[in-house]
């Protein structure tokens, strides 16, 4: 049914720790449950438990500490928590059990707090099932997870997904490139589910001549250099793209450009522009009304929907539009430079500027960056601040919130890791 590392469950054994999961853990239906749990075996049992008697769950990443999972899950109305145990720990919370039961998860916090959002089992079904009848491409594929199983990307698209097809999904720590590069050159016509910071390292990690099989990239664009070294490396390149409110909202099945996210799975209906040169915010409408993606993006003729910034994300200069992405592929494209992203400043002139952050294999001069900046860039694209560090932080689902590295640059919190450059 499922493999874990090295370890395979099969259907029979895997049913029975869902049973002792429930019994151990005295399970009530309707009501709310948080699970923080770094055995994974663990915690899809209790996460299947949960589900098949009609309640609702509160996955919590594994590396999340005691007090920090009881803060989420009391912030998230749930009535006990799960910490790498059966026994519950029972929590106060003022929340009404929903009717039915639902998946909960927090939001990224990309643009702002984090809040709950909650969707019934009803519409994960209807998700899985358009994503499998839509999405063919992989049908003969094993599927390797290889990001967080208590995120919708990883259980969702991945596990549930695979079980739905009759797929056995392996599930592996991304946190060693060779150990997965191993695992992947076991297996005949791999899926690999990850993020894109764990695919621009097998690809570079891989000799040369070896290819993945087949990759599946979601949660934010790929930058330019990047996509190009992983796209050369990988036979069949797909992506999606979703949001916590809806799921999955599209598929690519053949990557050949960065930011085009996908065709529209049919379960959704997404209002947008048609044109590249005025993108609008994307509106996906469905059974809970409109959704307002924060995300700016148009329609191109052949239906592809086509990613061009976070609308929070957007800098303004003078009432000149800049967008990150295009600021961070051309520092990205300077060699030695590894990641990097661009912010939000605020400015006395020019009302807000273009700040940056970046990290490279050796250390950069002020004036190389800057040079380098202005033989590609628009003048009011160029970064008025420019610091180099060891590694730019990144979010447990590998996504890079920009108002947080620019709410800890004005803080000072980088001048322990690096001084400025520029």
């Amino acid at each position: 049914m499922l493999q874990i590392d090295d370890r395979y469950y099969d259907r029979q054994k895997f049913e029975q720790m869902v049973v002792l999961s429930a019994d151990k853990a005295g399970l009530s239906a309707n009501a709310r449950y948080a699970v923080c749990f770094s055995d994974t075996a663990g915690w899809l049992a209790l996460f299947f438990a949960i589900r098949n008697i009609g309640a609702s769950v509160f996955p919590i990443h594994p590396a999340t500490p005691h007090a920090a999972a009881r803060r989420l899950a009391v912030a998230a109305g749930c009535n006990a928590l799960y910490f790498n145990s059966l026994e519950a720990e029972t929590l106060s919370t003022q929340v009404e059990p929903a009717s039915t039961g639902q998946l909960l998860q927090m939001s990224s916090g990309t643009t702002g707090a984090p809040k709950c959002i909650a969707r019934g089992w009803a519409e994960i079904d209807a998700e899985v099932a358009s994503y499998v009848a839509t999405f063919r491409q992989p049908e003969e594929m094993t599927p390797v997870i290889a990001c967080p199983t208590t995120h919708s990307y990883g259980l969702i698209c991945g596990i549930l997904v695979a079980l739905k097809r009759g797929r056995t999904p392996v599930i592996v720590d991304a946190g060693n490139p060779k150990y997965l590069l191993r695992t992947l050159r076991g297996i005949e016509q791999p899926l690999l589910y990850s993020s894109p910071a764990v695919l621009h390292t097998l690809a570079r990690l891989m000799p040369e001549g070896e290819k993945l099989h087949a990759a599946m990239t979601s949660g934010t664009v790929l930058p330019e250099p990047w996509f190009a070294r992983i796209r050369a490396r990988t036979t069949h390149l797909f992506q999606q793209y979703g949001c916590s409110e809806t799921g999955c909202i599209a598929v690519n099945p053949d990557v050949t450009d960065a930011a085009d996210m996908g065709f529209v799975l049919p379960h959704h209906s997404v209002a947008c522009s048609n044109s590249a040169v005025a993108p609008s915010e994307m509106i996906v409408s469905g059974p809970n009304g409109d959704i307002a993606t924060r995300d700016l993006g148009y329609y191109r003729p052949d239906g592809m929907l086509v990613f061009v910034s976070r609308l929070d994300d957007t800098i303004n200069v003078s009432g000149l539009n800049v967008y990150p992405r295009e600021v961070e592929d051309v520092v990205m494209s300077m060699p030695s430079v590894t990641d990097a992203v661009a912010f939000r400043k605020a400015d006395t002139l020019a009302g807000e500027r273009v700040g940056l952050l970046f990290s490279a294999t050796e250390r950069l001069e002020g004036p190389a960056v800057r040079q380098w900046c202005a033989q590609n860039l628009a003048s009011h694209q160029l970064p008025m601040e420019i610091v180099q560090v060891d590694a730019i932080p990144r979010q447990a689902n590998g996504k890079i919130s920009r108002r947080e590295v620019a709410a800890q640059h004005a803080a000072g919190q980088f001048a322990a890791l690096a001084k400025e450059v520029a």
